[in-house]
């Protein structure tokens, strides 16, 4: 363990640059797209470009902060900004969406393995996701860096080929099945078949699915020249991942009909098979695996880097800040060890149904963290110490409508029927949470 404590600067430009597609590119786009046509149809494309602009304001505001303040985590700035307590509420809040959103990842990366080894148990193999994925948590950050860089380069490459097929069966240069598949657009209820409210209700999905892009504002206090290295990262990764969501949206509603994505399936297998692609089954559930165990080893990283901060923070207890010889938070991955080997063994044993309740959290805290970093910025900028080399153009109007467009969201998901449950769970965890802040004491300098 080093003598001052601190993280090892281990992660280069382009393991940044692919954690952050890592996290946004993921079962959100490869099986989450079925939810959302089903909800607005082909206008769904207009909820990703909507939810990209949020994006690229949340993360243009996090990269002015951090030319502001060098070293500062996302909860680091929350702190600076709203003080002790919300900085307490964020992590622990962050914490626990990280560790459901690995225990579904995990138990994904299992059920995908099941395509293959049909005769041993989903719990076994989801077992043996979440030993890997700690184990290479358990090595120098840049070894991470390196598998989020493989493994996220696999999805690029994939949606890439998708893509320029795609693009080239609907221009007619590359023979298909379908004869015609502009009507696809205009054909089964027009191109908003659900009308805007379909299209507003897929932005609450979509939001879900872009969730991940903070994560550089937990990576940024490992990533060697951060201040250079993050502007440019957060430009090209909004770029992209727009780029990645809505082109094969339109793709696949070129393809086939919007209203027979089944949802059963990955929209992308069923594409691949009515246009008679060999093997294609086995090619997208070996993607979807990999996908899954992406982010499985993102959300890992993401809750021991937390519980390190708070440690040093005097949010959580001291332990969790020790470091190994590697120079990575031990104590705190190995909490999220004993949290994901319940959670694996929980989950199996409930039904589906609960899950995706569950799942309805991490959607809920990307909000409440995207808004926060909004606020944030917005209240920081009258007091910077220096002038940020990185600025969020026409700052504060387009934070603040991005906080008005975030908070209404956010009330509309909670006012939201079909979520109770799940609004319940959040809500009761947030309380939770505000409470044991009030009694938690703060042991920081």
């Amino acid at each position: 363990m080093e003598q001052d404590n601190t993280l090892r600067k281990g992660l280069l430009p382009r393991h940044v640059q692919f954690i952050a597609l890592a996290g946004m590119i993921g079962t959100g786009i490869f099986k989450g797209s079925s939810d959302t046509l089903n909800m607005a149809g082909p206008s769904v494309v207009f909820a990703y470009l909507l939810g990209g602009l949020l994006l690229f304001i949340v993360m243009s505001a996090l990269a002015e902060m951090a030319s502001v303040y060098p070293n500062h985590n996302t909860q680091h700035l929350l702190s600076k900004a709203f003080g002790a307590r919300t900085s307490f509420i964020a992590g622990w809040l962050y914490w626990i969406n990280w560790i459901i959103v690995t225990v579904v990842e995990v138990l994904a990366a299992g059920s995908f393995l099941q395509f293959w080894f049909t005769s041993v148990p989903l719990w076994v193999l989801a077992l043996i996701c979440a030993v890997f994925i700690i184990s290479i948590n358990l090595t120098q950050v840049k070894f991470y860096g390196e598998f989020e860089f493989y493994f996220a380069g696999i999805k690029i490459i994939t949606l890439t080929l998708f893509i320029i097929l795609g693009l080239c069966m609907i221009l007619g240069i590359v023979p298909s099945p379908v004869e015609d598949p502009i009507s696809n657009y205009t054909a089964h209820g027009g191109f908003f078949p659900n009308g805007a409210s379909g299209m507003f209700a897929a932005l609450l999905v979509v939001m879900f699915s872009y969730g991940g892009a903070e994560l550089i504002g937990v990576a940024v206090t490992e990533t060697k020249d951060a201040e250079k290295v993050l502007p440019k990262v957060i430009k090209s990764t909004v770029i992209r991942v727009i780029l990645f969501y809505v082109l094969p949206i339109l793709i696949i509603c070129g393809l086939i009909p919007w209203n027979e994505v089944s949802g059963k399936e990955s929209p992308f297998v069923q594409v691949f098979t009515a246009i008679g692609i060999p093997g294609a089954a086995h090619v997208m559930n070996f993607v979807l695996l990999t996908a899954v165990l992406s982010a499985a080893n993102s959300g890992i990283y993401a809750t021991s880097r937390t519980l390190y901060s708070m440690a040093q923070n005097g949010e959580a207890p001291k332990r969790l800040a020790r470091l190994s010889k590697q120079d990575i938070p031990i104590n705190g991955i190995a909490l999220t060890a004993i949290a994901l080997t319940f959670g694996v063994f929980l989950a199996y044993q409930t039904p589906d149904e609960v899950i995706s309740y569950l799942m309805t959290i991490p959607g809920f805290t990307v909000l409440l963290i995207w808004l926060g970093i909004c606020l944030a910025q917005i209240k920081l900028r009258k007091h910077y110490p220096k002038e940020p080399f990185f600025k969020l153009k026409w700052a504060p109007f387009t934070t603040i409508a991005a906080s008005l467009s975030l908070a209404v969201i956010f009330i509309s998901f909670v006012l939201n029927k079909d979520n109770v449950i799940g609004t319940s769970v959040c809500l009761g965890i947030l309380v939770v949470l505000v409470v044991v802040s009030f009694l938690y004491p703060k042991r920081a300098k």
